[in-house]
């Protein structure tokens, strides 16, 4: 294990709009506000779209299930947000439900905003850290530099 310690510097409140692109508008909102690392905490409803929900199979390299969903899920998330080598990445995991089926996974390509989702982002300053391609795993890790 490593760690570094940091403190919270700004906080954002986010709204995202009926058929908003949930990544799309969080890489922007990262981009124009310069955010090298954050934490999000967030909650409301996805229209449609697709989650990875582990691997296949426990081994190294792994190969993602995909899973797509539709008609509207209620969501409750959390992510991070720390710079790459192509600036801030957004990587973000949800609990999703609808009716008694409920799901849990890593929000990925387009995954499209139901009527509304509400968000809170805390920046994080003094912290050292860097998104990079693991050469073994071949998966975007977070590393403490």
């Amino acid at each position: 294990m490593n760690y570094i310690k940091g403190h919270i510097g700004r906080m954002f409140v986010l709204h995202f709009n009926d058929n908003d692109i949930l990544l799309k508008e969080f890489d922007k909102f990262a981009k124009k506000e310069r955010i090298n690392a954050a934490v999000i905490h967030l909650l409301g409803a996805l229209k449609d779209g697709d989650l990875v929900i582990g691997p296949k199979k426990a081994v190294v390299p792994s190969k993602p299930n995909w899973v797509k969903f539709k008609d509207g899920w209620e969501v409750l998330g959390f992510g991070t947000i720390f710079s790459g080598d192509k600036g801030p990445q957004v990587h973000i995991h949800t609990t999703m439900g609808k009716k008694t089926k409920t799901l849990c996974g890593c929000v990925r390509r387009d995954s499209k905003v139901f009527l509304r989702v509400e968000a809170v982002v805390f920046e994080l300053k003094g912290v050292r850290t860097k998104k990079e391609i693991d050469p073994k795993t071949g998966l975007n890790f977070l590393n403490i530099i």
